[in-house]
């Protein structure tokens, strides 16, 4: 079964035809990478999907037309975004942030599991998010989205600039939320990739090129086509 389907996804921005009929689906209770060069229209996609472009086409939740509606009835049909600049309020707490971001009146269990997960957030609660390093405002990024039920996780670059370290922390945390929430992940960390997703979809020019298993990513010949690097960590 498919927690997301899109289907012939046309956007244009300013003039410019950014995606030319893209379709893939995201199978759910698994992790989707959706892989390219950069400037191939991936974080455009996940965009799209959150509302925040227009488009032509379908986009499905679950077998619900979600493609035209307003941004904030996404959220609430269970679509959650970590946008690659991380965004968070940075004159707020750390506990503020998280607050703006819970939906239900009573999220006692969803904070626990977020504090589990992220335990120095927890201690920091008090902490203003622009004081954070980049990595712990990563982990208030993620965080934000997992404090309500979601019925899939858009990811967009979550190690983006981050140290080496916590490229570590952000994969392990990443690797606990997939267990039990259906994730599109955006990322060019290809040992990241290859830890987390069952799933691979690789973008061209504004198009799908593949779509199918991860295998294909230890063949290093197959990596360096499509996506023109080495099969390391880039």
């Amino acid at each position: 079964m498919n927690a997301l389907s899109v289907k012939d996804l046309q956007v244009k921005i300013n003039e410019s035809h950014i995606l030319h009929g893209v379709t893939f689906e995201v199978p759910t209770n698994k992790v989707t990478a959706l892989l390219g060069r950069n400037g191939v229209g991936k974080s455009t996609t996940l965009r799209t999907i959150m509302g925040f472009y227009e488009g032509t086409g379908s986009i499905e939740l679950n077998g619900k037309q979600i493609l035209g509606m307003q941004t904030h009835k996404i959220v609430q049909s269970g679509v959650a975004f970590v946008p690659e600049d991380r965004e968070v309020f940075a004159t707020l707490t750390v506990k503020e942030n998280l607050s703006l971001a819970a939906r239900g009146k009573n999220n006692d269990e969803a904070y626990k599991v977020v504090y589990d997960l992220f335990p120095e957030l927890d201690t920091r609660a008090a902490q203003q998010a622009g004081s954070l390093s980049g990595g712990q405002q990563q982990m208030v990024a993620i965080a934000r989205s997992l404090l309500n039920k979601n019925e899939i996780l858009l990811v967009d670059e979550p190690t983006k600039g981050l140290a080496p370290k916590l490229v570590t922390e952000v994969a392990d945390v990443l690797a606990k939320v997939s267990q039990s929430t259906t994730m599109l992940l955006v990322e060019q960390n290809l040992a990241l990739v290859k830890r987390v997703a069952q799933h691979v979809i690789v973008m061209d020019q504004g198009r799908v090129v593949y779509q199918g298993g991860p295998e294909n990513l230890h063949d290093e010949s197959w990596v360096h086509q499509m996506l023109g690097v080495s099969g390391g960590h880039k």
